[in-house]
Order: structure tokens, then C-alpha cells, then sequence
């Protein structure tokens, strides 16, 4: 164990903080974290955040405000984790698969990935969605729900839902998915977050 004196702060741990963020290109707004072993390309924007040791950020990716991307996470190009958001980090055991959010994604505040779920590119995934290796995620688009766990196709738009599961004390609302539409491809990527609440009115 080492004590880091980076004042006015103090941090006393095993691994060293990255350094050298200027060099690399990537901006990081105080007191954001990224521990020594973690990658973050080129335009990486860190708000006041944490990224762990193994984690890949890709270029241009934000990871805004009091989100957590967990070892070995990896974070695709031109995504935006929003304030809060959870993305659960791979180190026991060591055969877990890791979280992947692919390129273009946006992940809504205070929305939990863990468990190894693969999002793909240009999903979105709205505030609050909790997604874990036994989530059950509806695709609610057709006649009928088409069920799925751990992948969310490619420009889904995801918010949550619950689905009634009985038990012996009775009939209960039991946490789920619910992919309600595509993105489209004529919506541009810097305008699509508000196309998205235009389209199916999901709070992002």
C-alpha cells in the first residue's frame, strides 16, 4: 500500500492513478478517477467519475457525472454514460464475461449494466433500466413479446417495465426490459436522445 498525495487530495492504495491525461487527449474534470490499467482513448470526457482498473473507454465517449465504469468494462466510441450510471466491473471470478456497450450507445441516468449483458451499437437505454444476466427484456414492438436476456439488439430503445409473475402469497410486478421501438436511421447522432423522447416519450 502507497500513499498518492494529489492535493488537496490523499489516496492510499496498491495501484497508481493514470497520469499524463493531456498527452493522450482526454479530459478530466476533478475529483474524476481513472486507476492505473484502465485505457481511455483519445476525447474521452471524464466528469467527476470512476473507471477501474481493465476498463476500455473508447474515443469520444463520455462518462458523465458520478457513473462508474467497473473492471474490465468495455466502453465502445461516441457513447454517453449519463449522470449515475452503473456499469458493473469483472474481477472474480476470473472466467466472468465483462459488460459491452458498443459504439453510439447511450445509457440514460441511474441505469444499471452488470452481469456481462452486451448492449449494441446505437442502443438506448433509458433512466433507470436495470439489466443483469437474468433480466428478462420484452421486445413489445410486434403482436407479441418476443423474450430475450443479456443482449439488447442493435438501436434498441429500452426503458423499464415489470410483468406480473405469481407467487404463493399472490400476483406480484417483477422488474423487466422493455424494448419499445428502433432508432432510426435517418436520425442523426447528435439529436437522436430528443427524437427519442419525441417518438416514444421515454425519460432520458
Amino acid at each position: 500500500m502507497v500513499v498518492h498525495e494529489l492535493d488537496p487530495f490523499e489516496f492510499h492504495d496498491k495501484i497508481p492513478l493514470k497520469r499524463d491525461f493531456a498527452k493522450c487527449g482526454v479530459r478530466v474534470v476533478p475529483p474524476a478517477v481513472a486507476r492505473y490499467g484502465s485505457f481511455l482513448e483519445s476525447g474521452v470526457i471524464l466528469m467527476p467519475s470512476f473507471v477501474n482498473i481493465g476498463a476500455y473507454v473508447g474515443a469520444r465517449t463520455m462518462v458523465d457525472t458520478w457513473a462508474t465504469v467497473g473492471s474490465c468494462a468495455q466502453i465502445g466510441a461516441d457513447v454517453h454514460l449519463a449522470g449515475g450510471v452503473g456499469i458493473g466491473g469483472v474481477l472474480e471470478p476470473p472466467s466472468a464475461t465483462p459488460v459491452i456497450i458498443e459504439d453510439g450507445c447511450f445509457v440514460g441516468s441511474r441505469a444499471i449494466i452488470v452481469e456481462g449483458v452486451h448492449v449494441e451499437k446505437e442502443a438506448v437505454i433509458g433512466a433507470g433500466v436495470v439489466l443483469t444476466s437474468s433480466t428478462v427484456i420484452l421486445d413489445v414492438t410486434g403482436s407479441t413479446p418476443v423474450e430475450m436476456r443479456g443482449r439488447i439488439p442493435a438501436r434498441s430503445v429500452v426503458i423499464p417495465g415489470t410483468r406480473l409473475k405469481t407467487f404463493p402469497a399472490g400476483e406480484f410486478g417483477v422488474p423487466c426490459a422493455l424494448i419499445i421501438g428502433q432508432r432510426t436511421e435517418s436520425t442523426d447522432r447528435k439529436t437522436s436522445l430528443n427524437a427519442v423522447l419525441r417518438d416514444f416519450a421515454v425519460a432520458v
